[in-house]
């Protein structure tokens, strides 16, 4: 008989999937709230012919809230089933295998900006997760590095945090 998470024995220490679908639902409404409420601050009306910088937030916050609740409601029908548990331990190591880069690329931004990071997430990504070659991977990341900053920094004029490079560079 199997012994560990994912065992029948095991299985009683996993949260179902009801009770993770409560918190996601909870924590998303809350994320809508602040929306809706930093809105209303900036003034979500319209005015002069023209929306206010609130009026679209607003919206989207209002939306966030009604979905967060319809998960909510259904996490609680869920639970009441028993539905069983939610992640086994084989899965959540796949769930890992991308957050920790995640993590790691969000982190790189600070130092080393935006695209880079980008550009390094992605050639990563190539070569662990899809394992193509080191060129390939490093041409492939470095092609979307540049296309991101063609597209955010000289089409949209949209200013995302930019490290050394942009910086040797005259951006």
């Amino acid at each position: 008989m199997a012994s560990g998470p994912e065992s029948a024995g095991g299985a009683s220490r996993w949260a179902s999937r009801g009770a993770i679908d409560a918190v996601v639902g909870t924590v998303a409404f809350a994320v809508g709230a602040i929306v809706v409420f930093d809105s209303m601050s900036m003034g979500a009306g319209w005015a002069n012919g023209s929306p206010q910088p609130g009026y679209f937030p607003l919206r989207i916050g209002a939306i966030i809230c009604l979905a967060a609740t319809s998960i909510v409601v259904r996490a609680v029908l869920r639970a009441r089933r028993g539905d069983g548990i939610f992640v086994r331990w084989s899965q959540l190591r796949r769930v890992l295998a991308v957050f920790g880069p995640m993590l790691a690329y969000i982190l790189a931004i600070a130092w080393l900006g935006i695209y880079v990071a980008s550009a390094l997430f992605v050639a990563g990504f190539m070569r662990v997760a899809g394992r193509y070659g080191w060129a390939k991977s490093l041409v492939v990341g470095a092609a979307a590095g540049a296309v991101l900053f063609w597209l955010f920094e000289i089409q949209f004029l949209v200013p995302l945090p930019k490290g050394p490079l942009e910086g040797w560079l005259g951006y």
